[in-house]
């Protein structure tokens, strides 16, 4: 059950991590690693403070792949909270992971809210973090960082999507700011480094070299093996909706697919179709949609 909290409650002190009044402000960490034995994945340590956690793993598709549903009770993130999830993938382990339902940024008045991925893949190892659509409010503060580190041989999928305000109410998102910094890393160097910010209202949301107008964002990333020509095409001969505009982009041991649109159903589905004609190619695992999507 949700933990009952004030969603206009602020913090006294905007730090990360801390705050004066423990009920409005929250600091959360999660560490998981996830091990390869008798032929499965199985989730060999879990530790976790503050109100972030996953329930038992699961294996729909047999005890290769183990899902994990990614649980933040309180439902929201208001000013001064931090969750921080520190994954381990040991060789030749496979974790899906993803979340029952949106995360909720609520306005900031007193300082950021944050989100920290932070995933260490061992060789052979697969990580398909899969987490549903982050709908930002108009007003608040978001940070989102992302850092994986990939050993030769190992795989990474990644989904993102940003909804910039309510849009099924009308809301914009005309104050505010998203700061955004992911990386993907390799023994041989960085493989992927990208900072950026959404500022609201600013002119870039409408600028045809920004958002051009859009309110919905979304990334699709494969990294950390050769891409295949073909790969890109299959991306390519998948259906686009009237109102999105999408690319996708091969880059070294790397695809990108990202999209605009003005809806998140419309740009959601586009995406998850991607992963299910990627899935198969890049993990050798047919792209069946996870139960909890359906619910």
């Amino acid at each position: 059950m949700p933990m009952a909290r004030d969603n206009d409650s602020r913090c006294e002190d905007p730090s990360p991590g801390w705050c004066k009044d423990p009920s409005p402000c929250w600091s959360a960490g999660l560490t998981l690693t996830l091990s390869r034995r008798d032929n499965g994945t199985v989730l060999s340590r879990r530790d976790h403070h503050g109100p972030l956690l996953v329930q038992k793993a699961l294996y729909p598709e047999g005890r290769e792949v183990c899902h994990l549903l990614l649980l933040h009770p309180p439902g929201g993130l208001v000013s001064g909270d931090a969750l921080t999830l520190d994954l381990t993938l040991e060789a030749d382990s496979h974790l899906l992971l993803t979340t029952p339902g949106a995360g909720k940024w609520y306005r900031c008045e007193t300082g950021s809210a944050s989100q920290t991925l932070r995933a260490r893949l061992a060789r052979g190892a697969i990580l398909e973090w899969l987490p549903q659509e982050n709908i930002l409010f108009d007003g608040c503060d978001a940070r989102l960082g992302m850092t994986v580190t990939l050993e030769n041989g190992a795989l990474f999928m990644g989904l993102e999507m940003l909804c910039l305000g309510r849009r099924a109410g009308g809301e914009r998102f005309d104050r505010g700011r998203v700061t955004l910094d992911s990386r993907v890393l390799t023994p041989e160097g960085t493989l992927w480094r990208e900072q950026g910010a959404i500022i609201g209202g600013s002119p870039w949301m409408m600028a045809d070299a920004g958002l051009g107008g859009h309110g919905v964002t979304g990334t699709l990333m494969v990294a950390g093996v050769e891409i295949d020509p073909e790969w890109l095409e299959v991306c390519r001969r998948i259906p686009v909706a009237d109102g999105l505009r999408t690319g996708v982009t091969r880059l070294p041991r790397m695809l990108l697919a990202r999209a605009l649109g003005h809806d998140s159903e419309t740009l959601r589905h586009w995406l998850r179709a991607l992963w299910q004609a990627l899935r198969p190619l890049v993990a050798g695992r047919t792209g069946v949609l996870p139960r909890i999507w359906n619910t």
